[in-house]
């Protein structure tokens, strides 16, 4: 498989021999049977030590990974009736952004996420899955039309951050990002959000703010990339490896902060490894929460949310008797 990482050399070296005897019994019609079995059962072993103990800039690589499913791939396997719209109705479309409407089990949603490309000119069209300023605003405006419907909003959470370039903030990025924060606190329909890959910053932000934030097992979610932090940190982007190990990124942190409601499990090696089976977990967990948010009022849904974020970082002071 293209694009594997460094950490699984040794697992994808043991496989390759694998193949190797089996083709060697193919061809040379030479009984390899047992060796083939203590390898499989040496590599099964193996990919257990691995992916069962990743450190937080591993769990980064995979997040990144140039084969993991973007909000195209699992809207395709997670919804049907999709319906993408396109624009802001103020200045453009933009392809780093998709959304539009589906049906989820028979039922009408409004969905949407960042997406990111499969290659190069894929990429590049998609601006590396950073949005404009528009793209946010075509957001909120499904968004908007979602809440006068009564449709429940997902959201697909996969990006470096929004665009930092020049023409980016002349057309208005910070007013975009904040204005998606304010009015998606207000709506009165159940929105749920779930981090599949990278959640970089305000630009991941700007679709998060929900009733429930959900990360797929080996997604990260930070207020800046690892890289950038080293950069601020010790002025030396290179120790980014260092900065993921300290700054509890990962989706095991930030459950045990109180910051994410559920981690989805994902197959053995990422979720690129398995589509079909990271969609069935992602399938589950979302119905789930939303038939636990259809039962609220939309006077309560909007309740739940201010409460949801009010409580992350809130502390017991310490106050000493006199």
């Amino acid at each position: 498989m293209a694009g594997e990482l460094p950490f699984e050399k040794p697992l994808l070296e043991l496989n390759a021999k694998i193949e190797e005897l089996r083709k060697f019994t193919e061809e040379k019609d030479i009984d390899f049977t047992d060796e083939i079995v203590k390898l499989e059962a040496r590599a099964k072993s193996l990919a257990q030590e691995i992916y069962g103990n990743l450190t937080p800039w591993q769990r980064v690589q995979l997040a990144r990974h140039p084969e993991r499913p973007t909000t195209l791939d699992l809207i395709n396997e997670l919804f049907t009736d999709f319906i993408e719209l396109h624009g802001d109705r103020l200045y453009g479309d933009d392809a780093a952004i998709v959304a539009g409407i589906a049906k989820f089990n028979g039922r009408p949603v409004t969905v949407m996420g960042h997406q990111k490309g499969r290659d190069t000119k894929e990429n590049i069209a998609r601006n590396f899955g950073m949005p404009h300023p528009e793209g946010y605003r075509k957001a909120l405006r499904l968004m908007q039309q979602a809440d006068k419907f009564n449709r429940p909003i997902i959201c697909f959470i996969n990006t470096p951050g929004a665009y930092p370039g020049k023409a980016a903030e002349e057309r208005g990025q910070s007013e975009a990002i904040a204005r998606n924060l304010r009015e998606m606190a207000s709506f009165g329909v159940p929105i749920i959000c779930i981090v599949t890959g990278e959640g970089g910053s305000g630009g991941a932000l700007a679709l998060g703010v929900g009733n429930r934030l959900l990360m797929l097992e080996n997604a990260f979610y930070s207020v800046i990339s690892p890289e950038g932090a080293a950069a601020l940190l010790w002025k030396d982007a290179s120790q980014a490896q260092r900065a993921a190990e300290t700054m509890k990124i990962t989706a095991r942190d930030l459950y045990e902060l109180g910051v994410v409601d559920e981690i989805i499990p994902e197959p053995m090696g990422g979720a690129h490894r398995h589509l079909a089976q990271t969609a069935a977990s992602l399938r589950d967990a979302i119905k789930g929460h939303l038939a636990e948010l259809t039962d609220m009022s939309r006077e309560e849904l909007v309740a739940d949310r201010y409460e949801k974020y009010k409580s992350i970082g809130r502390y017991a002071a310490l106050t000493e008797s006199i």
